[in-house]
């Protein structure tokens, strides 16, 4: 799946639509100053954190790892002392007449009844079924046969409560979770980067050779260095090993108590790293209910509880620009350009402010004029679709006002209504690595419509903090401007217990700091979340041996595939034929040995191309000449597996050939043109 394009400006001009969204009342700023006054006095007396409301959890549980009761902030005194921005931008929301009162119109979410957070998990995890009479069909063996031994644990553990809770409200008897898992237990999955035959039930036996033993300790080591951020073994896992072996994970919390954020690098296997655009769209719908299963395993760990919001219903427009829901903006922009991905307003917004804003001092920070902002929306809702709006005449202060306007006049928050309480705690999380693994989690279980503005938004945000000489914008000053209109949803200041504000505003800031630097790696997709798609996939091909035959002859199926796979890799084939999508119709032959990597396929295609071009100089054949007009440079093509036990997986040039093949020995190589 390639990743969202963003229009050229030169249609962005070309762009507009309908309401303006309805005044709301004032709170005065003495207020907030009093509540913020408050809070400097309660510091001490934080609670411990929680992601959402209290849920208890059976007694039989996995080592947990419990945050500090404080660990609330880390911010650096400079930095703890640089709130104003926040409030500064919370007193202009206000100014403007934009906080509503709550109508229960989707934005605020409402604490869920008993057992609905977990019939509502089981929901979205793809598992909701188990909650029937019904024996399990192959679709939930082969998902819960993907799952490491802590997901399992997650499982249980809320269908556990469920049960719990229906019994209590005299329903009618449901499963036993023993009757699901009684005879299941986790599968042996082979590392997505190579290292095959990882048992994950077993993980805590790792040898002392393995990366995550393998960690530098001290803070001697954890000074001025890039540290490994593991994705090849499941999060939770990690942390339940560390908490096994009596260990602080590595790092700790000293390089994050400075003020500044750990670097972390992820280290390449030997099937390389995939990112989210890798990924067909039919695998990446796969990807949110795995990487939820995980990031409650991962909270059960550290002694979280995820408990999210239920969003309440919406009664926001659907036609317009500013306050309508994400999809029905997009079907309405995809009328005008059927492969939009990101909204057309805030492409249009983010260009304008890129082309005459970013040297300007303060952007994003300075606002704009109150009256011109109010003339701007009315024309945009009245030309921007027409093509008749010109942004040559919008100042750039105006625009930054409107983009966040944009963001926070979304029907539901960005961060969506559900997941955003565990945004705002991820702070909380005492190790820094820990911290960005949840962090990494939530942004792959985001839909994908908010998944895609939200990284539009942040590669402009980047964008701006490079400019830092000039326009004086920090990374914090930059986080602590957009946190509001990510976290105040039209506004709104959620409800909190007395004297929270302060923790609130410090915690959003530092969220959104993270996003901004380390969205490069948010935007991978974890390698044992894709060695889980493909033994899913593997799962499903096998569903009508399952359906026909029953269990017995799936059995034997599964050993016949085993013994098969095992003389596969004894006869592996000393050539790879590699496939062309168009332009060259035999197939590229490619020596198959360890060291062979996808970059080798690409370069010999290439001298390939350029000898198949030179050779058709003299030719007066005026079709073989036409692949020439597509032919741009070496970089636009890359080589997808395609097939086995996966849909479609745009290969890292550093991967190495023979792995793949021995990670799916079913599938096809084809060398494909990057869309332009």
């Amino acid at each position: 799946m390639a990743e969202p394009a963003l229009l050229p400006a030169a249609q962005m001009e070309r762009l507009a639509p309908v309401s303006l969204a309805t005044p709301c009342p004032r709170i005065p700023r003495a207020h907030i100053a009093r509540r913020c006054a408050r809070r400097r006095m309660d510091l001490g007396s934080s609670p411990g954190p929680s992601l959402g409301q209290t849920n208890q959890l059976p007694q039989k549980s996995p080592p947990r790892a419990r945050p500090a009761p404080g660990a609330h902030s880390r911010l650096s005194p400079a930095e703890g002392l640089s709130m104003d921005g926040f409030w500064t931008e919370v007193e202009r929301i206000q100014q403007r007449d934009e906080l509503r009162e709550d109508t229960g119109d989707g934005g605020e979410g409402r604490p869920p009844e008993e057992g609905e957070t977990e019939t509502q998990w089981l929901q979205d995890t793809g598992l909701l079924d188990l909650l029937g009479g019904l024996g399990l069909d192959s679709h939930h063996r082969g998902l819960l046969s993907t799952l490491t031994r802590t997901q399992v644990a997650a499982v249980r553990r809320r269908l556990d409560i469920y049960t719990r809770s229906a019994r209590r409200r005299h329903k009618a008897p449901v499963r036993d979770v023993r009757e699901i898992f009684g005879a299941f237990n986790s599968g042996e999955i082979s590392s997505e980067n190579g290292d095959s035959g990882i048992q994950w039930s077993q993980l805590s036996s790792r040898t002392p050779e393995s990366p995550l033993a393998a960690e530098p300790e001290g803070p001697q080591a954890q000074t001025g260095r890039e540290e490994a951020f593991h994705m090849d073994a499941a999060y939770s896992e990690q942390a339940t090993l560390l908490l096994q072996r009596g260990r602080q994970p590595p790092g700790g919390a000293c390089a994050w108590s400075e003020g500044s954020l750990p670097k972390f690098r992820v280290p390449k296997g030997r099937l390389g790293l995939t990112r989210i655009g890798d990924l067909s769209s039919q695998d990446m719908r796969k990807i949110p209910a795995l990487a939820l299963i995980e990031l409650t395993a991962l909270c059960d760990v550290l002694g979280l509880d995820l408990k999210r919001s239920k969003a309440g219903k919406q009664k926001a427009t659907e036609t317009g620009l500013f306050g309508v829901p994400l999809e029905a903006l997009l079907e309405a922009d995809r009328r005008a350009c059927p492969s939009t991905q990101v909204p057309l307003l805030l492409q249009a917004l983010l260009s304008c402010l890129e082309k005459r804003g970013m040297d300007a001092e303060g952007l994003l920070r300075v606002p704009g004029s109150q009256a011109r902002v109010k003339g701007l929306e009315q024309k945009l809702e009245r030309d921007f679709y027409t093509g008749l709006f010109s942004w040559d005449e919008v100042h750039h202060n105006d625009a930054s006002d409107l983009l966040k306007r944009f963001i926070r006049e979304l029907p539901a928050p960005l961060l969506t209504t559900e997941y955003l309480p565990a945004f705002a705690v991820v702070p909380t999380i005492p190790d820094p690595r820990q911290r960005l693994q949840a962090l990494h989690l939530l942004v792959l279980v985001l839909p994908e419509p908010n998944r895609n503005t939200l990284k539009a938004l942040l590669e402009f945000l980047r964008k701006v903090v490079a400019r830092e000489q000039s326009n004086k914008m920090t990374l914090w000053n930059v986080s602590t401007v957009m946190a509001p209109n990510l976290f105040l949803h039209r506004g709104q200041p959620p409800k909190l217990p007395q004297g929270r504000e302060k923790q609130l505003a410090a915690g959003a800031a530092e969220v959104v700091q993270m996003l901004v630097h380390y969205q490069d790696l948010l935007w991978m997709v974890s390698s044992f979340l894709v060695a889980q798609v493909r033994k899913l996939n593997d799962s499903s091909s096998r569903r009508p041996q399952l359906c026909d035959g029953g269990l017995k002859t799936w059995l034997r199926r599964i050993h016949a595939d085993k013994d098969k796979a095992e003389g596969g890799r004894e006869a592996t084939p000393k050539v790879a034929k590699i496939q062309v999508a168009w332009l060259i119709k035999d197939t590229l032959e490619v020596p198959l040995t360890p060291s062979t990597k996808v970059a080798h396929v690409l370069r010999q295609f290439t001298r390939h191309l350029r000898s198949s071009l030179q050779a058709q100089e003299g030719s007066e054949d005026k079709e073989s000449l036409l692949p020439r007009s597509r032919l741009r440079k070496s970089a636009d093509f890359f080589l997808y597996e395609v097939g086995g036990n996966i849909s479609e997986h745009r290969l890292d040039p550093d991967a190495y050939l023979l792995d793949l093949y021995r990670a799916n020995p079913h599938g096809e190589w084809v060398i494909k043109q990057s869309p332009t």
